[in-house]
């Protein structure tokens, strides 16, 4: 998943594995209350929670909350427009993945029909 463009000028993410709720914050510029709402607004959203209800977030959750940012402060979505944007972009990775797969598939089965036809 790429980043938006205009997300330059946010800090780069740190090779970790988790982060911190505050971490977040600071590497997405979004206070935490807002990042709590939006794991509500956002299915895609859903960071690891560890006792005392903690919030660990991954890579991958700081690079969605980067594009909710983006979608919701810089290109004007509401929050159901930018849901229905994540929800979208979610199916045309999906449909590719599974278009990949079907000709992968069907590349191994014309090499089994041509041993078998031999």
């Amino acid at each position: 998943m790429l980043e938006p463009s205009n997300n330059d000028e946010l800090p780069p993410i740190p090779g970790k594995r988790y982060f911190t709720i505050g971490e977040v914050s600071e590497l997405c510029r979004v206070k935490p209350h807002v990042l709590r709402y939006w794991e509500q607004e956002f299915p895609q959203l859903s960071p690891v929670k560890r006792a005392g209800n903690r919030r660990y977030y991954q890579r991958q959750d700081v690079m969605i909350v980067r594009q909710i940012r983006d979608l919701l402060y810089h290109q004007g979505f509401t929050i159901s427009g930018a849901r229905q944007q994540l929800t979208g972009a979610e199916t045309r990775q999906d449909v590719s993945r599974s278009r990949q797969i079907v000709r992968e598939m069907r590349k191994e089965l014309e090499g089994v029909l041509k041993i078998l036809k031999s």
